[in-house]
């Protein structure tokens, strides 16, 4: 007879290429009255089952996932925690488009024909997916994210064999560092990951041993990852471009990153290189793509911030139960190496 510590249920799904394991049941109640405080319940009580189901053997190094918890406010449909190869994030714009998708098609929110509204409570806080039905099908999701806004400006950080390199930080949910992939002499390609996963894990490192992270009221306070963008190029009223985000322990982002592309948004537009009307049609790594714009102006605390809507278009893979055995020695996974 089989006997197993955990029996967890979950739905596989991807958008532009990056996986979402979404967990639906078999995780343990998670106490706390906000989604930041679930967060760190998690990250101190069950880090390791974090590690057993985004680590090898039932998973790997590039593996993210969506922990669906009750939501924290009263009129939310769901909260959300993300996990993925280091700890757990403040926001993903990838996963709000999958487990949006995910939640209509499945029944866990009844689907209409037409414009379907999903209110997801994050760590980052609230954030409004739209999904288009057809014949009982979400055949797109966009989702208005937290005010997104430059951080700072221009600064500078001295990269190895490189030198000085000026990036500017933007906070989109998460903070990130963005650099223009020219001034380290690579472009985003595949036959670049590896450079751009050193050079990108070493400049977060680097800005994160000088720089304070402080967002004036959702209490984020990390710095995420790098992101390397190509620069936009102007086709009639959108912005083309393509970039990678380097996150977490060196994981690569294999969508274009929709926290990542509304941070794009906000960028270029107090850059004075795209105009209010613009949609950045944003290329990952493997060239998938999203799509950002600007939905509406606004201030936080000091900063000039800008609501972002960001879309893109998810698909399910699977249906997993992932199990433990009391007597598997590698309870909480591994990781040898891989991004």
């Amino acid at each position: 007879m089989m006997h197993f510590k955990h029996y967890i249920n979950c739905i596989d799904a991807h958008t532009g290429g990056e996986p979402l394991r979404i967990i639906t049941s078999g995780f343990p109640q998670i106490p706390g009255n906000t989604i930041l405080e679930k967060r760190e319940y998690v990250l101190k009580n069950y880090d390791g089952l974090r590690k057993m189901m985004m680590l090898e053997p039932r998973g790997h190094s590039g593996m993210y996932g969506c922990i669906i918890v009750p939501p924290v406010t009263d009129d939310g449909d769901f909260g959300v925690l993300f996990t993925h190869n280091e700890g757990l994030s403040s926001m993903c714009g990838h996963g709000i488009i999958a487990v949006t998708k995910v939640a209509l098609e499945t029944g866990m929110i009844i689907p209409k024909e037409g414009e379907n509204i999903v209110k997801i409570d994050s760590p980052a806080g609230r954030i409004t997916a739209y999904a288009d039905v057809e014949d009982g099908e979400v055949e797109r999701v966009r989702f208005q994210n937290v005010p997104c806004f430059v951080y700072r400006e221009d600064i500078v950080v001295n990269v190895d064999g490189i030198g000085d390199v000026v990036a500017d930080v933007v906070y989109c949910g998460a903070f990130y560092v963005y650099l223009d992939v020219n001034k380290i002499g690579l472009h985003v390609t595949v036959d670049n990951a590896q450079k751009l996963v050193d050079i990108g894990t070493e400049i977060k490192h680097k800005v994160m041993e000088v720089m304070e992270f402080n967002h004036p009221t959702s209490g984020v306070n990390w710095l995420y990852g790098t992101i390397f963008y190509e620069p936009p190029v102007n086709d009639g009223d959108k912005l083309v471009t393509k970039n990678v985000c380097i996150f977490a322990e060196g994981q690569i982002d294999r969508s274009p990153t929709g926290t990542g592309t509304g941070g794009r948004v906000a960028l270029h537009y107090a850059k004075g290189e795209m105009k209010r009307d613009d949609i950045l049609l944003n290329n990952s790594i493997i060239d998938t793509p999203m799509e950002g714009r600007i939905i509406e102006e606004m201030e936080v605390g000091e900063y000039d911030a800008v609501i972002t809507e960001v879309s893109g278009t998810a698909y399910i893979m699977g249906f997993n139960q992932l199990v433990l055995d009391p007597k598997d020695p590698l309870v909480e996974g591994f990781r040898i190496t891989g991004n």
